[in-house]
């Protein structure tokens, strides 16, 4: 065995130490696991790069203001 493998196999937490990091982005610009519904005023991609276009704006007005 080289002195590369015998470091390797008595040490095995020292690969452990190495993977584990501090992650400092913002949690909530990222989904949960868990997280499978779309949220309120989420809709399916229309595929515009996630902009809000006049028809998100018209379609949130209440519904007492009629047309």
């Amino acid at each position: 065995m080289s002195e590369q493998e015998q470091g390797q196999q008595q040490d095995p937490s020292a690969t452990a130490k190495a993977k584990a990091r501090l992650v400092f982005g913002d949690p909530l610009d990222q989904r949960s696991k868990d997280d499978t519904d779309a949220g309120w005023g989420d809709r399916p991609g229309s595929g515009d790069g996630g902009g809000r276009g006049l028809d998100w704006y018209l379609s949130q007005r209440p519904p007492h203001h009629g047309d």
